[in-house]
């Protein structure tokens, strides 16, 4: 009988483990999603910046580093977003 208490205890905790694990996969999911959309957004203001009349450009003018970075922020955004789509977070 101890083997057939110990069995059950096992399998609820494997349960209990596969449920646990796919609510943090699902909120790591929203998580990746929202970091990467507002990680793109910002690479896309560094692409384009220089087109808006912004007191930021005339204290700060934008140059290749601006450009650079907002083009590996939209990378970075974009790879967060797979990410989040694939959730493969345990494997």
């Amino acid at each position: 009988m101890p083997l057939l208490i110990n069995d059950m205890t096992v399998k609820s905790n494997e349960d209990y483990e596969r449920r646990r694990n796919k609510q943090v996969a699902g909120m790591r999911s929203v998580l990746d999603y929202a970091m990467g959309t507002v990680i793109i957004f910002v690479g896309i203001f560094l692409l384009v910046r220089h087109r808006f009349d912004l007191a930021l450009n005339k204290r700060f003018p934008p140059d290749t580093i601006d450009l650079l970075l907002g083009a590996l922020f939209v990378v970075y955004g974009s790879w967060r977003i797979y990410r989040g789509y694939r959730k493969n977070y345990f494997k």
